[in-house]
């Protein structure tokens, strides 16, 4: 299983707001300290605030945070919400897909995969390795 680049990035937000808990931090911020694309980034950002990961401020003092705390943002939900395709192989257009085992096996390989990462919150994975602030500081 791949995830794709938009949900690396919708981690790699939360993880750095979430190591941030009392600050408003700008997308430039973001982009700077993980020295990936500012558009790119924006639309990610734009679909946590939607989706209610996020809270914008706006203006000139404005920022993002987090809507809710680390503990309530489970993992899974969080990629199931980014991926769009968990289609592990086209199994869907393979002539032999009725009769073929592999079918079954790759369904409970990603219910599997998922299973896992529903266990886990952003708490969870802040907390595994120690404090991200000083690895994430702006260039």
């Amino acid at each position: 299983m791949r995830l794709t680049r938009y949900t690396d990035y919708a981690m790699r937000v939360l993880l750095f707001l979430g190591s941030r808990p009392d600050q408003l931090c700008s997308i430039a911020e973001i982009a700077r300290s993980y020295g990936i694309s500012q558009n790119h980034l924006m639309k990610v950002v734009n679909d946590l605030v939607n989706a209610g990961y996020l809270h914008s401020v706006r203006g000139r003092s404005g920022g993002i945070r987090l809507s809710r705390p680390p503990g309530e943002i489970n993992i899974g939900a969080l990629v199931r919400h980014t991926e769009d395709d968990f289609d592990l192989v086209g199994c869907g257009s393979c002539i032999i897909a009725p009769a073929c085992g592999l079918t079954c096996v790759f369904d409970e390989a990603l219910h599997s995969f998922l299973s896992v990462l529903d266990r886990y919150s952003l708490a969870d994975v802040l907390n595994k390795r120690g404090d991200l602030r000083p690895l994430l500081k702006a260039s």
